[in-house]
């Protein structure tokens, strides 16, 4: 048994060497002869997008005298407190103006009814 051991031990340490230097073939070579042999591959690939787009058209509020504003809409728009800046008229007692998109309104503070407009230019 042991002489087989021996055996064994010794070729293969004298086997490993020589399998070194056999060269493996490349992978690049590989991929070159195994590309020639197939058809030829075409990469265009067609992409047809389609963008749906949604207009969203936002009601714009057309402001009157008399209007009444509930406290919750008040609450959306910005008090103007330079009215002076703005050309605006000093509010009197009780009144606010107030700033919606390019419009200011005159409202009286106690009942939120529109008191007076003005448009910015």
């Amino acid at each position: 048994m042991k002489p087989l051991l021996i055996a064994l031990v010794a070729s293969s340490v004298l086997i490993t060497p020589v399998a070194a230097l056999a060269q493996p073939a490349r992978s690049f070579e590989v991929a070159e002869n195994y590309d020639r042999s197939r058809r030829p591959v075409d990469r265009h690939v067609d992409k047809h997008v389609t963008i749906e787009k949604r207009v969203i058209v936002k009601k714009k509020e057309r402001w009157t005298r008399g209007h009444r504003l509930t406290p919750a809409e008040r609450r959306h728009m910005a008090q103007v407190r330079d009215y002076r800046y703005y050309k605006l008229r000093p509010p009197q007692r009780g009144q606010q103006w107030l700033r919606v998109d390019n419009d200011f309104l005159l409202i009286n503070l106690a009942t939120g009814v529109i008191v007076g407009l003005a448009t910015a230019r």
